[in-house]
């Protein structure tokens, strides 16, 4: 009978310890959603333009990343399957390079990339490694509304993403971009 059976009893004894070990908790499960960072912005110009902005190296290298930094290489080729990489440079000269792949490109209305960062040198600018970063573009009254909707792979890749600065560098750079826009 069922009832009276140990549970994992037909494990062997070796795995019994290990697998309780490894076996997912209450404490360590958290839903998908967990591992998301979201960031919006409304900027007082039209959506054409600042999707030009996000897609255009000669723009694209004036307002990426942090304001401590410059982007002094841009390489941008908008396709799907296109990838496109930003070198920004700190101010001791070290370069922190953001990579990505277009997934998805609908002018001027969305952006879909995968970063492509290394482990041992995200770029923390937008592009943690092995995260899916979508950019919407709303029209709002002449305005446009950014939304990036970056999905990481874990709970943990988030917390560390937010402790290594992302959702600083991108205000950083949406400030940047503000002002970038201004100028027109």
């Amino acid at each position: 009978m069922l009832a009276n059976v140990e549970p994992h009893a037909a494990w062997p004894t070796q795995w019994r310890g290990a697998m309780a070990r490894i076996m997912p908790t209450a404490t360590n499960i958290r839903p998908p959603e967990d591992a998301i960072i979201v960031i919006s912005r409304v900027v007082d110009a039209p959506r054409e333009l600042v999707f030009e902005a996000f897609t255009d190296p000669k723009h694209l290298s004036q307002f990426w990343g942090p304001k401590w930094t410059t982007a002094p290489r841009c390489e941008v080729d908008l396709r799907v399957g296109g990838k496109f990489r930003v070198e920004m440079r700190g101010p001791d000269s070290a370069t922190y390079p953001c990579t990505g792949v277009y997934r998805e490109i609908d002018p001027p209305e969305r952006l879909v990339y995968a970063g492509t960062a290394e482990d041992d040198n995200p770029c923390g600018g937008g592009l943690p490694p092995r995260s899916l970063v979508t950019m919407t573009f709303a029209e709002q009254g002449g305005k446009t509304k950014i939304t990036i909707h970056t999905r990481l792979g874990s709970y943990a890749d988030r917390e560390a993403a937010i402790a290594g600065g992302f959702s600083t560098g991108w205000n950083d750079a949406l400030d940047r971009l503000e002002a970038l826009l201004t100028q027109r």
